[in-house]
């Protein structure tokens, strides 16, 4: 049994950008979230959940609403101990990448001929510089994946990508695996570039995700709105 975490309110905001509260305030108020915040509630009384509760929207922490250059999409969060902390792919400092990360990382080094280190996967660097690092579904029940799925999650993200999507221009989306391909109806592909590929898990990657050169189509994108591209590097 674990006590120690709080669940997310409905009737509060969560601790995210003021960029982003201007665009989802409502949605923390709305039937779908009481009903969520009330499963979180169930859910930690009997599990460990992951990321711990004060961690769920570092994304939206991370990177502000107008500082989004590139969306990348995922499933849902890792169901390790200490791995997860909010921004899709990434992992705590000291903990090591896990299989997923490892792939996304080959994948780098083949596209862009760059030699980043397997022993760390933090990926601050990136959110720092406009990759908003998003699940499609924001929480997981240790050790067992997609447990939390259909549980409203899916409405809160489907907003978000709404809200990118019709307010702003020139973005780029990563979806990666079945979970965010289903999100591509939701963005303009003439507004934005929108780049698709199977899930870097090791059960997928060797059926389209390495070679699918997603990172230097970002970055040649962006080059092509004037926008400065991102350095891929773990720092």
């Amino acid at each position: 049994m674990n006590t120690s975490q709080p669940a997310i309110r409905a009737q509060k905001v969560p601790d995210m950008d003021e960029s982003w509260l201007r665009l989802l305030r409502a949605e923390f108020s709305k039937d779908y979230m009481v009903a969520l915040s009330q499963f979180l509630k169930a859910e930690l009384k009997q599990y460990v959940v992951y990321p711990p509760m004060r961690e769920v929207f570092t994304a939206f922490k991370w990177t502000a609403f107008d500082n989004v250059r590139v969306v990348i999409l995922g499933q849902d969060p890792y169901h390790g101990k200490g791995q997860a902390h909010g921004l899709s792919f990434s992992v705590k400092e000291n903990i090591p990448p896990p299989p997923s990360l490892k792939n996304i990382f080959k994948e780098i080094n083949a596209d862009l001929k760059l030699d980043i280190s397997a022993l760390r996967g933090t990926l601050t660097a990136w959110s720092a510089q406009g990759v908003f690092l998003l699940n499609t579904v924001l929480t997981v029940r240790s050790g067992q994946a997609a447990s939390h799925r259909g549980r409203g999650w899916e409405q809160f993200t489907d907003k978000v990508l709404t809200v990118l999507n019709e307010n702003r221009t020139g973005l780029v989306f990563m979806l990666w695996g079945r979970f965010a391909h289903e999100k591509a109806s939701l963005l303009d592909a003439t507004r934005h570039k929108i780049l698709t590929a199977p899930h870097p898990s090791p059960y997928s990657a060797a059926s389209g995700f390495f070679g699918c050169r997603h990172f230097s189509a970002a970055n040649a994108y962006l080059q092509s709105q004037n926008l400065p591209t991102i350095d891929w590097r773990i720092k």
